[in-house]
């Protein structure tokens, strides 16, 4: 694998490397996944790319402190990983392992209790495949969502989900959508979602989450997207224009 370096992006090169999920730097989600992350690199945040010398950059890992995590779960004393992605073609080569070592690594250097992230089967979040095949252990389940730890020692305290997160969805009584840049896909779908509650005649209020405590007490364990009416989560992840315009369709019979 002399192919392979990782890199390591930081305030230094991210105008070189990007966020790699988004490539276009003019494209509203890049600018503002941007400005994220700047201000997130102080609290300990760590972005790699797996890159290809003769092809470029296949994949990424985004991954945090448990005390800064932007996903809804306890996991103080952990690393928490945000996002592991690798490009389609280049995907069964074992380079999702090779980005989840470069997390390993740095939690026991940094002296963690171990790894955790939140899963879902579905194409927006990695699945828990990965992470069992690299001995982690699924602790707890809040349909959809998998909470995946790899403990590095046996009488660690187990990271949890929020407990409190659908108490707090009854206060919720007109549409609100509780977001964080945390994922650049977001914009896109912000946009669509404001604009097609106007045609509807429908008030959309917008709460962004700026602190990591929002986000981990955010209604759902993804954190950083909650559509929510009268008191319900109506989608735990970005959503387009048509199928927003069906669920509201669905709630207004």
């Amino acid at each position: 694998m002399k192919d392979i370096e990782i890199i390591n992006v930081d305030l230094s090169n991210i105008s070189e490397y990007g966020i790699f999920c988004v490539r276009n730097p003019k494209h509203q989600g890049y600018q503002a996944k941007l400005k994220w992350l700047k201000k997130r690199f102080s609290e300990g945040l760590k972005l790699k790319l797996l890159y290809l010398h003769s092809s470029g950059p296949v994949g990424f890992i985004e991954y945090v402190p448990g005390e800064k995590t932007w996903r809804g779960v306890e996991a103080k004393g952990y690393m928490v990983i945000h996002c592991i992605w690798v490009g389609g073609s280049h995907q069964g080569k074992g380079y999702g392992s090779r980005l989840l070592e470069e997390c390993i690594k740095d939690a026991k250097k940094e002296k963690k209790h171990g790894v955790v992230m939140v899963t879902r089967e579905g194409g927006w979040l990695s699945g828990k495949k990965l992470f069992l095949k690299n001995n982690s252990e699924l602790v707890k389940r809040d349909s959809p969502f998998c909470l995946m730890v790899k403990k590095f020692k046996k009488n660690a305290p187990t990271p949890d989900f929020k407990g409190e997160q659908k108490k707090k969805l009854k206060k919720y009584k007109e549409l609100t959508l509780i977001y964080a840049s945390q994922c650049p896909f977001l914009a896109k779908s912000i946009r669509e979602l404001t604009s097609a509650s106007k045609e509807k005649g429908i008030k959309l209020n917008i709460i962004e989450l700026k602190k990591p405590a929002q986000s981990q007490n955010a209604p759902s364990p993804y954190g950083v997207f909650n559509l929510v009416y009268k008191g319900r989560l109506l989608a735990d992840h970005y959503i387009s224009k048509r199928r927003f315009q069906y669920i509201m369709n669905e709630e207004l019979k």
